[in-house]
This record gives C-alpha cells, structure tokens and sequence, in this order.
C-alpha cells in the first residue's frame, strides 16, 4: 500500500514538472475508480463522463499544488471530484472551464460509450443485497478489498487494527456469502 501511495505522490511531482507521461500513467490509475464513482452518484453516464474529464483536468491545472504531506494522491484527486459534484449541483451543469483553458476538445459520448460507463455500477445492487447482513465490520472489508480492490495493509491502515484482522474479517464474510448463497439454490 505505501509503494503504491509512493507511486501515486511520484506520478504527480513527475507531472508537476510538465511530464505529460507521468499525468497519462496516474490518469490510467484512477480513471475507473473516478468515472465509477461519478457513475454511482448521477446514474448518468454522459455526466458521469463530463465530470470525469473535468476533474482530470482541474487535476492536471492544479498538479503543483499536490501536497503529499496534506494526504494520499487519491485523496486529493476525489476532493477535486468531489468539489466539482458540489459545484455541478449548486450551477445546474457541469463546468468545462479547466478542459476549455486547457484546449481540450468537447466530449461527445456515443452508445456504446455509454452503454460501458453504465456498466461500471451494474451489479452493485445485487452486491449490496448480498452484503446486507453480514456484521458491518466483514461488510466494510468485503467492500473495501474484494469490490475496491484495495490493499490489506491499507484497511488495516484505515481501521486501525491488523491486516490479519482484515484477512479474517474478509474470509468469514465471504465463508458467509458462499454458505447464503448455497442454500438460495
């Protein structure tokens, strides 16, 4: 989780000195994660996608700004996400001002492009049904290492306790599933 973290602070110092490759790799990074989150709370894929582009592009403005003493490069690269959520539902539409200054062309979403950002939340309902249940401590540990992906030593970070913790709750939890959905069939 640290060597990630590592990676992710190296990516955008190598960005703030105009190292168009290093933004490209940290894009690549977190693209998914920010279109997937922007996909759970508008459930629209062309604005998922416009805020997306936007956040990318405040992040490319501001990448000297990132301070990695102030916390992770996720962590600042959502509150920009986050900031332009806020900002898109106080306005009533997505502001293109950073892509617009940064030259970027207009974003034109086609189906199929749409049909596969809606797919980034497609069965997170069944997920949360499934999850519902199960102590909220195994829930957070399923959610936060099977479904994010996310490193062990980085929960145990978080919820201050071990990563054996984790691996445990993580295992009785999905023991749990797998013995629910067993008897569903």
């Amino acid at each position: 989780m640290i060597e990630r973290e590592g990676r992710e602070a190296e990516l955008l110092r190598a960005a703030a000195s105009a190292d168009g490759e290093a933004f490209a790799a940290f894009y690549r990074l977190f693209e998914r994660r920010v279109l997937g989150f922007f996909m759970r709370v508008t459930g629209r894929p062309e604005l998922a996608a416009d805020l997306t582009a936007e956040t990318f592009a405040c992040a490319l403005e501001s990448v000297e700004n990132y301070d990695p003493a102030r916390g992770r490069a996720d962590q600042w690269l959502f509150g920009i996400a986050r900031n332009l959520l806020m900002s898109s539902y106080r306005e009533g539409r997505v502001e293109a001002a950073a892509r617009e200054r940064l030259g970027m062309p207009r974003l034109v979403i086609d189906d199929h492009a749409s049909d596969t950002i809606a797919r980034l939340t497609e069965g997170e309902d069944e997920l949360a049904h499934a999850l519902v249940g199960l102590p909220e401590q195994q829930r957070h540990a399923i959610q936060a290492r099977v479904v994010n992906g996310r490193e062990y030593a980085e929960i145990a970070d978080e919820l201050c306790c071990s990563q054996a913790v984790v691996r445990q709750r993580v295992s009785r939890g999905l023991s749990t599933l797998r013995a629910r959905l067993a008897g569903e069939r």
